[in-house]
């Protein structure tokens, strides 16, 4: 049986890395330990070591403990167990029972770090969904789950009973790619973050700012171009127009936003810097997912069109 080639051969590397003791020896040190979980005899050693019989647990558990302190340099003994055990296990359940179970997982992690591929990595490269397909960039928006880890593998194993596993998991797949619920909106499963809002409109005054000073610093009339075109916007909305008219009035503020230039940006105020926002940007909105770079996750409408590139 190759599982139980496998484990006989570690173990036989394992006694050969820590000197190669006699199997009495061995015996005698595992009785002397208060952690062992067997009576093992140098026959019971012997027949493991030699893969005569397939031993059980607590055998292979002394001999692993009382080996990996042997060896030199020392290796770790609850590491080495945990290494033996898929190993036996594999024996009585196959290929199934050489892999971590999901708790062991969590404590152990995938393993490969002298650079081999482990079972677990293999398994978890196939079920990683980032692997079979282009998971959409809205789905990474932060946010606070409508149900927890627990609740969700429930359902999931409740529509597998009623759906089937294969529709269960090529839904997953579809929604993964982008159309799931609430996607129109751009919001996973029609999950509302509070802040969401808030935070893409200051991306986009950012981003908004970002080009402005690209283009001031190239276009020195723009400003007063931009000025002249938002008084002449017939479209112009009544509550924004009255608000840029009270803002006029503030002296001060207009004295601020006449010397804006690339090199007094940070000098001047945020008012400031919101009304030089308003004479240069009709209008700035969000055309693609979070995640996406902000050339293409934003649109801007100029009130003076960009020259063309030379």
């Amino acid at each position: 049986m190759k599982a139980h080639s496998e484990l006989a051969e570690a173990l036989r590397e394992l006694h050969r890395a820590a000197g190669r003791l006699s199997f009495r020896k061995v015996s005698t040190l595992i009785r002397g330990r208060d952690d062992r979980l067997s009576e093992a005899s140098h026959e019971s050693v012997r027949s493991a070591v030699n893969g005569i019989r397939v031993p059980r647990w607590e055998t292979v558990h002394d001999i692993v403990m009382v080996l990996a302190g042997l060896c030199s340099p020392p290796r770790d003994e609850e590491s080495e167990t945990a290494r033996f055990l898929p190993l036996w296990r594999a024996i009585r359940e196959g290929e199934s029972g050489a892999l971590k179970s999901f708790q062991e997982l969590v404590n152990g992690g995938w393993g490969g770090e002298d650079g081999k591929w482990t079972p677990e990595l293999v398994m978890g490269a196939l079920l990683n969904p980032f692997n079979a397909i282009e998971i959409h960039p809205s789905l990474a928006v932060p946010h606070e789950p409508l149900v927890s880890e627990d609740d969700w593998v429930r359902l999931m194993l409740k529509h597998m009973e009623e759906q089937g596993a294969e529709h269960a998991l090529r839904v997953l797949l579809h929604m993964l790619k982008g159309d799931y619920v609430g996607a129109a909106e751009g919001a996973p499963y029609g999950y509302r973050n509070p802040d969401r809002e808030a935070m893409e409109a200051y991306a986009a005054f950012r981003y908004g700012c970002r080009e402005i000073l690209r283009r001031l610093g190239g276009e020195p009339n723009l400003l007063a171009a931009s000025i002249l075109a938002m008084r002449a916007d017939e479209t112009m909305d009544r509550d924004d127009r009255a608000e840029m008219l009270e803002n006029e009035s503030d002296l001060s503020l207009m004295r601020e936003v006449m010397i804006v230039t690339p090199d007094t940006w940070h000098e001047v105020s945020e008012e400031a810097h919101h009304m030089v926002f308003g004479y240069l940007i009709k209008q700035i909105s969000p055309v693609g997912p979070l995640g996406l770079p902000d050339t293409e996750r934003f649109r801007i409408t100029w009130r003076i069109p960009e020259p063309p590139a030379a």
